[in-house]
């Protein structure tokens, strides 16, 4: 049989196999996705962008963000059409590439950067939460914000450890916050817009010198960090109900929402303040809401972007600690990550360790850890995972010539192969423009685990050195 098989429903990947229970339909799926991007990266992020792009012309990197987010979610929502179970991008890589050969490889490559790079993520949930925290109480020292993300942290592992279908309500109680808190900052906005504030646009703003392009670089760089996690669900498909059908519906969906979300909100903030004063704010959805209804209002809201920050920590560790789970019970990792609670029916051995390691990242500082997660999984995640698509089509196609019973794809890409190619010169062009700092520091990332995994299969005996 080949390695290939193509999987669709709810069989694919059973979840009665994998010891966990299903308890995501498609609007726990969408909310988590959600949870995860919205977080509190748009409420930090916006002056970056504002002072990356020089001006109101930052609307453009959020532009091609959604760009490239919609095109790449369309590759995941076909690669986890394919295979529904859990682990996400280890799994695409792994049986995209043949798990018993280059696949081992781009699979253990890609556990191998998350080690550091998915903490960090979830991490910048735990930075956020702090920093809104002193805008609620000023008197906080940076070390009194730092632990009160740890503290976070600790409180997110404690909500998750338990079962499946109380996440999944969980779930959605945190994104109904987070959509309350996007609405309502443009429905209090909205009357006091001025059109001509919001796109009085600097002189030359659109000129293609190479300032405009570094700083549109960086703003896309931005961008898909604010934009990331629309994939979230695909970590957990052995948790979701119909999950070659609600995969690909919930990614495509969150992209959509998300992306009016942030265009509506930068826009309409830059609307009421100055962008010349917004790039400057530490607080800028509060310092906004300040400025229109006092700061009583602004305190409200406040408390409404740190409920956002914890949903996506929540969402993150939910879907991350899913990760190293499944390469255990495939053999690819340590096997005691594999172990299943046995009432809660969770993967409690991955989330109590990967939530070791969330919390102690709330003591780093945010730019550094938004750049190096976001540069060290370009290559081995989203660039090679783009690659991975033609290759499963073409296998295929040969496994059908040969078997016509094979069943039809739940999802396939539209107008493929145009979308793929998009995303794949637009995660490029990000890579390339985030500094040589940063991709030095992701290709040493990518050498040192190349390095680790022929010595592992040296010790194993495990291809590229398989004993006759």
């Amino acid at each position: 049989m080949s390695d290939l098989q193509p999987a669709a429903g709810e069989n694919a990947s059973p979840a009665s196999d994998a010891g966990l229970a299903r308890g995501f339909g498609l609007l726990r799926a969408t909310a988590l996705n959600m949870s995860n991007v919205v977080g509190v990266g748009p409420f930090i992020t916006i002056p970056l962008m504002l002072a990356a792009m020089g001006g109101p012309q930052a609307v453009v990197g959020w532009a091609a963000g959604a760009v490239i987010a919609m095109c790449d979610g369309m590759v995941w929502a076909e690669l986890g059409a394919r295979w529904p179970g859990s682990g996400g991008s280890y799994t695409y890589l792994r049986e995209a590439y043949g798990h018993e050969r280059w696949g081992r490889l781009m699979a253990f490559l890609f556990i191998w950067q998350f080690i550091f790079s998915g903490p960090l993520e979830i991490g910048t949930g735990l930075i956020g939460f702090s920093r809104y925290c002193s805008y609620l109480a000023p008197g906080l020292t940076a070390m009194q914000q730092k632990l009160i993300g740890a503290g976070v942290g600790v409180v997110a592992v404690f909500a998750l450890y338990r079962k499946i279908q109380a996440v999944g309500r969980i779930t959605v109680a945190l994104w109904l916050g987070t959509v309350a808190t996007m609405v309502g900052i443009i429905v209090l906005g909205l009357p006091h817009f001025i059109a001509a504030r919001a796109f009085t646009f600097p002189p030359g703003a659109f000129s293609l010198r190479m300032g405009f392009v570094a700083g549109l670089g960086n703003a896309m760089l931005i961008a898909m960090y604010d934009y990331m996690g629309y994939y979230d669900v695909c970590y957990i498909g052995d948790e979701v109900r119909e999950p070659a059908k609600t995969i690909p519906r919930s990614i495509l969906l969150c992209v959509l929402l998300v992306a009016v979300g942030y265009l509506a909100i930068e826009t309409i903030i830059i609307g009421v303040m100055p962008w010349q004063e917004a790039m400057r704010s530490k607080y800028i959805v509060s310092e906004f809401l300040e400025r229109l209804h006092g700061r009583p209002a602004a305190m409200v809201f406040t408390v409404m972007i740190v409920w956002t920050a914890f949903a996506s920590v929540f969402a993150m560790l939910l879907g991350y600690s899913r990760i190293p789970y499944a390469a255990a019970r495939d053999g690819y990792f340590f096997k005691t990550f594999a172990r299943v609670h046995k009432t809660r029916r969770i993967p409690h051995v991955s989330l109590l360790v990967l939530g070791a390691v969330t919390i102690a990242t709330a003591f780093f500082d945010l730019d550094i850890v938004i750049n190096v997660l976001m540069t060290s999984r370009i290559l081995v995640q989203f660039v090679a995972q783009i690659f991975a698509l033609p290759l499963v089509r073409k296998r295929l196609r040969q496994q059908e010539n040969g078997d016509s019973a094979s069943p039809p794809a739940t999802y396939q890409m539209w107008l493929y192969p145009v979308p793929a190619v998009i995303a794949l010169v637009g995660w490029i062009a990000i890579f390339g423009l985030s500094g040589k700092v940063y991709i030095v520091g992701a290709v040493l990332t990518m050498v040192s685990g190349i390095a680790a995994f022929l010595v592992r299969a040296r010790v194993t005996r495990t291809w590229p050195f398989a004993m006759g």
